[in-house]
């Protein structure tokens, strides 16, 4: 591996060298390329070389917009004698609607994989909605970051809250997203004891639930379907120092009434308010069971009062190991990167504005590493980390000066997603062609192309591309089955694309999942393969695109030619078009031969894989 203090040098002469723009995509694209070069020489890798124009624009049609591109497109691409041809439709495709939509469909995934609660599913079109219209009006990562953070209002309308609501508002469970999405940081490992493989502590991951107590999620009980509101629940301190008014001591001489040192249920009924109250505190402190509070036994049940996760608590407790009924140890905020903290009694707002602040930092490195990171590795198929989501300070990167040079000028041009994604996709690293590595060989990463598996939009609207339908809503039985059939939360979840779901349910994963744990189910081919839904488009009768495309084209090498550029976007290969023809040459009918020859293609794992 190269010395980083050479890495820097060499991204020093590229950072420095225009002072108006202190870091282009292509030039630190360029240093990546030296720097991963340079240590295949030195290991005597020969990197793969780059891939051919067809696999170029489907991989990077797929990465960026979420589909494959047309027939035309390819050719037109292949025609194309320009040397930056491929820079140029990289610009294309980032500023496309769909570059919006494909990325905010995989940060949906991101931030609702994981949701601890099960409802949270119903505002996860508010969150793509808002999210694609982020992306596409380029506003910049840590700017999305402080929006989520501090958002508030019905999550179906403020799609920004969705995730506070993913997690029901509960400030461990957000503490351990945040850290994980944001920072890359398994610090939740950290929850109840010090954590096993890294440096971080268990106060500290509590520290960072301390900057998230007073968030509410509220339902309306009478609204049909059900609305959900995060609110800041700073009331809550108010109602806190109303009850600090008069001290423990104090409160229980005025109930002790008859002066004998124990509380009875008598006296606290006479208290009013408190009368409700009492018999929960009277089962949980009477240690002695004579249906009486002693003073010791009254400060105590004080300290055991359960906070309410996700309902808003005025501070923020560290719950006790040994005595779970305990109250615990009140927590002040504080960052565990940089030290920051605030005092208790600091509001809500306040205080997810400080953390939000803290995190997008560019003096905060795992910032812009976590996002770095991400991105490369669903680009590449293998990151710097892996997983995608467990950085540290104790965690082994591969290559650290690649990803310093990328996270420098992220962070350079104030975390701008647009710039990130022209700097990868420009490497030579990111357009290699497949080589025979796969996820979690020991052979060195980023010499060859990884193939990996489509997320289930891509696999959606590439369907749709291929069969020429749009949305495939309603369409058959099987797509109704598969939206929910008569289920009212699934139809409420299939919203205003039933098929999109359909293929949701069927093909989605976890987006931080490695893609060697990424394995295709049965259900997943037997719906390609026996779907009425799939099998009324393929078909060569009149109206579909197979009929359209055998009357334009009466030559078997044509028409195979154009099936293949439609579904692989790739001509056949020799071998292939022999195997076809004597298939045609077989069959009853030209139709039939292929319709069998589009089943085979859809049914491929080449069509189900970015290559």
């Amino acid at each position: 591996m190269l010395r980083l203090t050479t890495a820097y040098l060499v991204i020093l002469t590229c950072v420095t060298a225009t002072a108006a723009d202190p870091a282009q995509p292509r030039d630190v694209a360029a240093t990546v390329d030296r720097l991963l070069e340079a240590e295949f020489a030195r290991r005597g890798v020969a990197p793969a070389p780059l891939c051919t124009d067809e696999d170029f624009l489907r991989r990077v049609t797929l990465d960026l917009a979420g589909t494959i591109p047309t027939p035309r497109e390819v050719t037109y691409f292949g025609l194309d004698p320009s040397p930056d041809k491929r820079s140029r439709k990289i610009d294309q495709l980032l500023t496309s609607e769909e570059f919006s939509r494909n990325w905010a469909a995989y940060f949906r995934e991101v931030a609702f994989s994981r949701a601890t609660e099960a409802r949270a599913r119903i505002a996860q079109q508010a969150f793509e909605d808002w999210l694609a219209d982020q992306l596409q009006n380029n506003r910049h990562w840590d700017e999305i970051t402080t929006d989520i953070l501090t958002a508030t209002g019905n999550v179906q309308e403020n799609g920004a809250a969705a995730m506070i609501f993913a997690h029901t508002g509960q400030p461990d469970e957000l503490a351990g997203e945040i850290s994980r999405v944001f920072l890359g940081i398994q610090i939740q490992c950290a929850n109840c004891h010090d954590h096993p493989y890294d440096a971080w502590k268990r106060r500290q991951f509590h520290e960072l639930a301390a900057y998230l107590p007073r968030i509410q999620v509220r339902q309306e009980l009478q609204s049909r379907p059900p609305v959900f509101t995060v609110v800041s629940a700073d009331f809550l301190e108010r109602q806190e120092r109303a009850r600090n008014q008069f001290s423990p001591e104090q409160v229980f001489r005025m109930l002790d009434r008859n002066r004998d040192g124990r509380v009875t249920k008598a006296e606290a009924t006479q208290a009013g308010p408190l009368a409700a109250r009492f018999e929960p505190l009277l089962q949980l402190a009477d240690k002695d069971k004579d249906g009486a509070l002693s003073l010791e036994e009254w400060l105590e049940a004080r300290n055991q009062v359960p906070e309410r996760p996700g309902r808003g608590s005025a501070e923020y407790y560290m719950p006790d190991l040994e005595n779970p009924a305990a109250r615990g140890t009140l927590i002040e905020p504080k960052f565990f990167v940089d030290g920051s903290h605030l005092p208790a009694g600091t509001d809500d707002l306040e205080r997810r504005s400080a953390l939000a602040a803290a995190i997008t930092d560019p003096r905060n490195p795992w910032f812009a590493r976590a996002f770095v990171n991400r991105i490369w590795t669903e680009l590449l198929g293998e990151g710097f980390y892996n997983p995608v989501d467990d950085l540290g300070p104790q965690r082994t990167c591969v290559y650290p000066e690649l990803l310093e040079a990328l996270c420098q000028g992220f962070v350079a041009h104030d975390y701008d997603i647009h710039w990130l994604f022209r700097a990868i996709t420009n490497t030579r690293a990111y357009q290699r062609a497949v080589g025979d590595r796969q996820p979690g060989d020991e052979s060195p990463p980023f010499a060859s192309a990884v193939p990996t598996r489509l997320r289930s939009d891509q696999i959606y609207h590439a369907v749709q591309r291929v069969l020429g339908v749009e949305g495939l809503v309603g369409r058959g039985r099987g797509v109704g089955m598969l939206a929910g059939g008569n289920n009212p939360f699934l139809q409420q979840l299939a919203g205003r694309d039933p098929g999109r779901f359909a293929f949701f349910q069927l093909f989605n994963f976890d987006p931080s999942t490695p893609q060697d744990e990424i394995l295709g189910t049965i259900p997943q081919a037997l719906f390609l393969m026996n779907s009425p839904l799939v099998q009324q488009f393929i078909s060569a009768n009149s109206g579909t695109v197979l009929a359209q495309l055998l009357r334009e084209y009466p030559d078997d090498a044509d028409a195979l030619s154009e099936l293949y550029l439609r579904v692989l976007s790739r001509e056949p290969t020799h071998e292939e078009v022999v195997i076809c023809r004597e298939h045609i040459s077989a069959s009853s009918t030209r139709q039939q031969a292929y319709e069998d020859i589009l089943w085979s293609l859809l049914n491929s794992s080449e069509f189900l894989t970015k290559r």
